[in-house]
């Protein structure tokens, strides 16, 4: 299985590249490359856009794109996965506390039958998104600007398997300075306010 990081965005609310922010020291798309790596997938790609910098440990692809949205870095992420990958996981740089117990929650899915996967946090489904191949040529289809495969998820429902991961994962994400101060308070264990 394949692990895929969406990283192109721009960043726009929070001013910067997400890609490039650290956060405990270690940039975003490098943790999320960990994170992916530690799960289990192999080979890891990283799709760039806004921000080009080389990212240890993945395959990156760059999509000249990234400016209309996630869609277009899942089809480029999609159009870039080796023939011999038959099953892909995707996550976003932007959510650090996805964990790599989550990843190896879903591959363990995969690994027991399922073709498609989601992790889901108080019963509401959010990422890592786990597809087998024969649904990526739908997905492709219905990704567009800032949607990536939720609406897959929501038509062919019946096709997914919801993974609990509230116990040991958070989809919370970093969309303004706000949220990374937050976050960062998060990892070092700091109760809020």
């Amino acid at each position: 299985m394949a692990g895929l990081l969406l990283a192109a965005g721009s960043g726009s609310r929070l001013g910067r590249p997400k890609a490039l922010v650290e956060l405990g020291g270690e940039r975003l798309v490098d943790r999320g490359v960990r994170t992916l790596t530690d799960g289990g997938c192999v080979p890891v790609l990283a799709v760039l856009g806004a921000a080009d910098t080389t990212v240890p440990g993945a395959l990156t692809v760059h999509n000249p794109d990234w400016a209309t949205g996630m869609g277009s870095s899942l089809r480029a992420g999609i159009d870039a996965m080796p023939d011999t990958v038959d099953a892909l996981l995707v996550a976003l740089a932007d959510q650090p506390l996805v964990t790599a117990e989550a990843v190896r929650r879903l591959v363990e899915a995969f690994e027991l039958g399922a073709r498609a996967a989601v992790a889901t946090y108080n019963g509401n489904p959010r990422n890592p998104v786990m597809l087998g191949r024969e649904h990526w040529s739908t997905v492709y289809s219905m990704a567009e600007q800032d949607v990536g495969a939720r609406p897959f998820l929501r038509a062919y429902s019946h096709l997914v398997t919801a993974v609990a991961c509230d116990d040991i994962a958070s989809p919370e994400d970093i969309d303004t300075e706000e949220d990374l101060a937050r976050l960062t308070d998060m990892l070092r264990g700091v109760q809020p306010g």
